[in-house]
């Protein structure tokens, strides 16, 4: 019986699945690049007779095998069949970032052939759809830098023991410049009184203290908070449960500098002292 994990590693060409691979190698992960979906589960059977020799697998698999890709779901329904445990990581990024990326590396996308690098990437978007849907851990590295893109992978497969067995990324960010494409939970806090709209706070963010105290001095944000609070202790041990390995909880206000950055910092602060793996980001709190 194989009791390691065995991670299948796919998503948008120029997404980072090979940044990705690297880090799991780091991690001590074996690791295989661009392998065909029909010898997964041969590769399966081989670690399972390995005798805990191959107990941590990554592996890549993604349209670059062409209509080779076409029978990824026929090998991991075989997978289920054998009742090997397997994990997917999808990763993802903005349709204009993914074009800047190609034009910086000067390669071409895997579906260039079949017309210009926009409708590539769109029709990647639409063959990947269905793969995405079955996908435990999403991350969109729109954002992020390599070392970025490496913690998050470290944090959600390095061998470690945690308390609770769930990452909580808890993410401020501003409705101005769009939704977090990977949050599972988004909550909206444009209703709270907004310290843009003070002369003395404008140019602050929600890191300052007295920033925090303007937002907190209104009883509408202890209110909100304290449903926030309720919901969010009802659900985490609903998705620890269900197995969920990370969760991302957004919280959003205009621009991302302010209320959402304070909210944010609670939150964090709240769950961490209830023993959670807790990291926090404010995406856009540097932006103009």
């Amino acid at each position: 019986m194989f009791k390691g994990r065995f991670v299948l590693i796919t998503g948008f060409s120029g997404a980072g699945k090979s940044r990705a691979l690297h880090s799991f190698e780091d991690l001590g992960f074996f690791s295989i690049d661009n392998l065909p979906p029909a010898l997964i589960p041969k590769f399966a059977e081989l670690c399972i007779q390995s005798g805990g020799k191959i107990n941590h697998v990554a592996l890549v698999c993604d349209i670059r095998g062409g209509e080779l890709f076409e029978g990824l779901f026929a090998a991991l329904d075989r997978l289920e069949e054998m009742g090997f445990g397997y994990e997917i990581l999808f990763l993802e990024a903005a349709e204009d970032v993914l074009i800047r990326r190609y034009k910086e590396t000067r390669r071409r996308h895997p579906l260039a052939e079949r017309g210009s690098m926009v409708e590539s990437i769109r029709e990647e978007r639409f063959l990947l759809e269905n793969i995405r849907g079955k996908a435990d851990v999403i991350i969109d590295t729109t954002e992020l830098t390599v070392a970025n893109l490496k913690e998050k992978i470290n944090q959600l497969y390095a061998q470690r023991q945690w308390e609770k067995n769930i990452l909580i990324t808890v993410s401020s960010f501003g409705y101005k410049y769009g939704l977090p494409l990977d949050a599972d939970l988004v909550f909206d806090v444009r209703f709270l009184p907004n310290p843009y709209y003070v002369d003395s706070l404008r140019q602050l963010t929600g890191n300052n203290e007295a920033v925090h105290e303007y937002i907190w001095k209104w009883a509408a944000t202890h209110r909100f908070f304290q449903k926030l609070k309720d919901m969010i202790e009802f659900l985490l041990p609903c998705f620890i449960k269900e197995g969920k390995p990370q969760l991302v909880i957004a919280i959003g206000c205009t621009g991302g500098k302010h209320r959402s950055v304070s909210l944010t910092n609670e939150l964090a602060t709240l769950l961490a002292g209830k023993n959670y793996q807790v990291r926090t980001e404010h995406r856009d709190i540097n932006k103009v």
